[in-house]
């Protein structure tokens, strides 16, 4: 929707309300007049999330460390899944950073419109701040995590590369991911409930069909290229190549992971922007 300001002739301005026009119509202008509300969605979150819990923010490690650890006995010790030349407990928790905090944000932004739905019935704000916000938020329990992994380096004696250089692309890359996807979900969940209940049932198969527990040279080449449409293929492979010195991630499977976030996130935003206009008559 857009804001604007018209003459009255009471005392003070009235604003108007009016339906966004044109597919691709992001009203970045009230985007940006509400810029602070994304940080107290987020902040709201963080706080809401470890409210009344005894180690607080350490929940933040506790997920994707005990996760290493059945991940490291089973693909690690017993199935020998090879590492590509690192400790596995490494290899995997590298994977498990940029895939924790996918998954939670899918989990987040994909119920955030009907769990708003009464700031959204009664308070004027640009919709799209909702999901933008359940995105940005687990970026907060990423960083705690990052800190681990240091950690965790050190012990091995493992040194990041100059590729470390590269990481925030990889995380903008991740980012851009969840947001694409959440742009789908959040507007299908608030029509259709059922949606709320296969998120979970959608990020296991996710994981399963990504580069986690396992190598992508395992891969057959002759698949990498229908491989690299997934996004958080060539993430989670961005990721250990700049931090642990693994093979650079193949050119065309960056490329086409990048071109088919390009497309997720267009038509996420098309697909929002054309569910918006019901979202107060149907949540």
């Amino acid at each position: 929707m857009n804001l604007s300001s018209v003459a009255d002739t009471g005392p003070g301005p009235a604003v108007v309300i009016q339906p966004t026009r044109g597919l691709f119509n992001l009203d970045l202008a009230s985007l940006w007049e509400f810029r602070e509300l994304v940080y107290f969605f987020v902040w709201r979150d963080f706080k809401v999330r470890y409210k009344q819990t005894i180690i607080g923010a350490a929940w933040a490690v506790l997920q994707p460390v005990l996760t290493m650890v059945i991940f490291t006995l089973i693909f690690g010790y017993f199935a020998k899944m090879p590492s590509d030349g690192v400790p596995y407990p490494v290899f995997a928790f590298t994977a498990l950073l940029p895939w924790t905090y996918f998954a939670q944000a899918i989990t987040r932004s994909g119920t955030s419109l009907v769990g708003d739905s009464n700031l959204i019935k009664k308070v004027y704000f640009p919709r799209l701040i909702i999901p933008l916000a359940a995105v940005v938020s687990p970026l907060l329990d990423l960083l705690v995590s990052f800190l681990v992994l240091l950690a965790m380096m050190i012990w091995y004696g493992i040194s990041p590369t100059s590729g470390v250089v590269a990481l925030p692309v990889f995380l903008v890359l991740a980012l851009s991911t969840a947001l694409g996807v959440s742009l789908w979900l959040a507007p299908l969940n608030a029509k259709y409930r059922d949606v709320g209940h296969t998120i979970p049932f959608l990020i296991q198969l996710w994981m399963y069909a990504s580069p986690v527990v396992y190598s992508v040279k395992l891969v057959p080449e002759k698949w990498r290229l229908l491989y690299g449409l997934n996004p958080m293929a060539g993430v989670i492979e961005g990721f250990r190549w700049a931090l642990l010195g693994t093979d650079r991630p193949a050119f065309h499977t960056i490329t086409i992971s990048a071109f088919a976030i390009l497309v997720l996130l267009a038509s996420g935003i098309v697909f929002f922007k054309r569910m918006e206009r019901s979202f107060a008559d149907t949540i």
